[in-house]
């Protein structure tokens, strides 16, 4: 058996301008971090001449195929094919969060079931081409709405800025801070579900429907990525990385109506007005986790004004998809 764990991820700023319908006149930039929240995959052999199917694959329900056609679950389909798996395999998935809540988790189950469809082969794949496999999937042969930026979190991990450029090229560069500003970021962070799970691309396409208004909105969400590099890596005051990250969703609410709603901005309101200096909400929008920065001597009251809210405690800077056996 290969147990596969591949992270979530927390887009910082950039967001929107990893799209090739943007950065391929634009360039485009994503600031963020894989986090210590996993995707699992257990992948193994199944001896099919003893059953009566020849593919197993569990989830939140179970799949008992007798051919690659006859499954249900088209992303896991398709990425068997492309594989070149087509009978005698068990698949087993479990998230330590839910799914469609804006961390990444769709990209992250494509990036770990093809690492370990290639550990079961006998292969290793490199992080490049782990991310390439995983965008080519999505946005080729799913025909999915979706950007670069967490095909490339899931396989690298880190807290990196990536860069996009041309039809679908990218260069990740970590960020080079040490452990105490380190610490300082992750213990700033809070994270909050807004108890609403959405899928990203109906979100997303609606915002590239009206790609030439949102240029504009996007140029200046990625100017603000330079602006939160150069903030990180010196040694002022986070606070400044916070407002930053304020500003950045206050354009982001422009790009979409779908990408905000009163629910949702009585959380962030209720978190500002305790303390938090800044936040957004992750992912695509209309729902999801929602990221505030808040001092650590501000924390008890933001906590007290978000009880009826689920906090979920996360750490940073996590290592990208692993076999972590085999």
């Amino acid at each position: 058996m290969i147990i596969i764990r591949t992270p979530l991820r927390v887009s910082f700023f950039g967001g929107g301008t990893d799209f090739p319908e943007f950065f391929a006149e634009n360039g485009g930039a994503v600031l963020g971090t894989a986090i210590n929240k996993y995707i699992y995959h257990t992948v193994s052999h199944l001896p099919s001449w003893l059953f009566d199917h020849k593919i197993r694959f569990s989830y939140r329900k179970v799949e008992l195929a007798p051919d690659l056609d006859s499954i249900e679950h088209r992303p896991f389909r398709e990425i068997l094919r492309y594989c070149g798996v087509h009978q005698d395999v068990e698949v087993n998935l479990a998230s330590d969060l839910p799914s469609f809540s804006g961390l990444g988790s769709s990209s992250s189950f494509t990036v770990g079931l093809i690492k370990g469809l290639h550990a079961l082969q006998g292969r290793c794949v490199g992080n490049e081409e782990l991310a390439r496999c995983a965008i080519h999937i999505e946005r080729e042969v799913l025909q999915e709405t979706v950007g670069l930026q967490d095909q490339v979190f899931a396989a690298y991990g880190g807290l990196n800025i990536v860069q996009f450029s041309g039809r679908g090229d990218f260069n990740v560069e970590r960020i080079a801070i040490g452990e105490t500003r380190l610490r300082e970021l992750n213990d700033s962070m809070l994270l909050y579900f807004t108890g609403r799970t959405r899928h990203a691309q109906e979100v997303e396409k609606a915002k590239l429907d009206k790609l030439a208004d949102n240029r504009p909105t996007l140029r200046k969400m990625l100017g603000l990525v330079d602006k939160a590099h150069g903030v990180l890596t010196g040694s002022g005051s986070l606070a400044v990385f916070a407002q930053l990250l304020n500003d950045s969703w206050v354009e982001k609410r422009k790009l979409d109506a779908s990408v905000s709603n009163p629910e949702i901005d009585k959380l962030y309101d209720l978190g500002m007005t305790a303390g938090a200096l800044g936040g957004k909400l992750l992912g695509a929008g209309g729902g999801g986790f929602m990221l505030l920065l808040v001092p650590p001597e501000r924390q008890t009251a933001v906590r007290a004004a978000l009880r009826s809210y689920h906090e979920v405690p996360i750490g940073i800077n996590a290592a990208g998809s692993t076999v972590v056996h085999a």
